[in-house]
């Protein structure tokens, strides 16, 4: 289940010190999540740790 950033994301960059896998990158208009290498951070934190600290709340949890 990877995070997803929707295009409401402002770029604001709060979400990519979060992230231990250096998952998330800048895409081409926002922030994307590298599905390849997100592990909704397993190992390192009980959830995500990216979603909470979004001010726009434009980071979900999918189901694959």
């Amino acid at each position: 289940m990877p995070v997803v950033i929707d295009s409401d994301c402002i770029n604001c960059d709060m979400c990519v010190p979060e992230c231990p896998n250096d998952a998330i990158e800048m895409g081409s208009a926002h922030y994307v999540v590298n599905a390849d290498k997100c592990t909704e951070c397993e190992g390192f934190y009980d959830e995500p740790a990216c979603i909470p600290v979004c001010p726009v709340d434009c980071m979900t949890l999918v189901q694959e």
